[in-house]
């Protein structure tokens, strides 16, 4: 009867420890985003964080941390790289500090349309800028769209490198952009993006660069009613992972947090598509005075001393940039 009891006992064990093992190897996630609910990266990132679920049934979940609560982007970036989260959805713009290669989709008119810009980061061009963000730390898994970025001020059209001259212009902190704006005349004025429709409105700034939904959706049109389509700057998203969380990943669950992130940048491509559309009517019947830039060949060669610049200091990044602008 002891010998029984022993055996018992010991399977009661091996069953609980087992039962053990089980939760230990579930893992739950934290990810990142600035967007608010309702934004299409928002809906995206939702829907892979659903995805990830339903096919690893449950053992991997992401919970995400939308508009921005764990922290500003910079600060996210940083977090993930050193694992305090797992997932986050980011601009390439602040990342490029931080890896070189990602700083090159940040060089103006290095893109010729957003389509072009799809087809470069789903191609080589965004495979060799996925290598240089996993040396930091950041393992891209797909890559969003954030639109064409152009110019918009509360003075005057903007149709010629001239019209900038002398103009405060508000930019991200990249001291790409500021070299921009100064190529062009203007005098850069690096601020966070949430200082932006007070310093509009108060003159701090007589203008700013961004695509539509950004532009309708922070009220930018009702304080700086000239938006001129120059498109100078074409910056997509990622989704990134932890290198290391990445590394401890089996083969096949690899495929399947990647295969998530790609039908997610679908989703998300679709959205944006559809926000652009809908953001630009909305500000065109409002009144914003608008102007198509169809040359932009003066614009282009201004930004000369800006590429020269910066492959000076980045001699070894100038074929990225080449097979950028060789893709078809």
């Amino acid at each position: 009867m002891k010998l029984l009891k022993s055996i018992g006992a010991i399977a009661a064990a091996v069953t609980l420890t087992a039962g053990l093992g089980g939760v230990a190897q579930a893992k739950e996630w934290k990810g990142w985003n600035i967007h608010p609910p309702g934004y299409p990266n928002t809906v995206a990132m939702d829907k892979f964080a659903e995805i990830l679920t339903d096919k690893t049934d449950g053992r991997i979940t992401l919970k995400m941390f939308h508009s921005g609560v764990l922290g500003n982007q910079p600060d996210a970036i940083e977090q993930l790289r050193v694992g305090a989260i797992e997932i986050g959805n980011f601009n390439l713009g602040p990342i490029g500090p931080v890896a070189p290669e990602a700083n090159v989709v940040s060089l103006p008119f290095v893109f010729k349309d957003v389509p072009h810009m799809h087809r470069a980061m789903d191609g080589a061009p965004g495979d060799k800028i996925s290598e240089g963000m996993a040396k930091k730390g950041m393992i891209a898994l797909a890559w969003y769209d954030s639109g064409a970025r152009s110019f918009y001020n509360s003075k005057k059209p903007i149709s010629t490198p001239a019209d900038v001259t002398g103009m405060k212009v508000r930019v991200m902190n990249n001291d790409l952009y500021s070299g921009m704006i100064g190529a062009l005349g203007g005098n850069p004025s690096p601020m966070a993006f949430s200082e932006v429709y007070q310093s509009l409105k108060t003159g701090v700034v007589d203008g700013a660069e961004n695509n539509w939904p950004s532009y309708e959706s922070t009220g930018h049109f009702e304080v700086a009613g000239f938006y001129s389509l120059s498109e100078h700057l074409i910056i997509p998203e990622c989704v990134c992972i932890n290198a290391d969380v990445w590394t401890d990943l089996s083969d096949a669950d690899k495929e399947i947090v990647k295969s998530a992130a790609r039908d997610s940048a679908v989703l998300q491509r679709e959205l944006w598509a559809e926000r652009d559309k809908a953001s630009r009517e909305k500000v065109m019947k409002a009144g914003v005075k608008f102007n198509d830039l169809a040359d932009k060949s003066a614009f282009q060669d201004a930004m000369k001393p800006v590429y020269a610049k910066f492959f000076e200091a980045n001699p070894d990044l100038k074929p990225l940039v080449d097979a950028i602008q060789a893709t078809q």
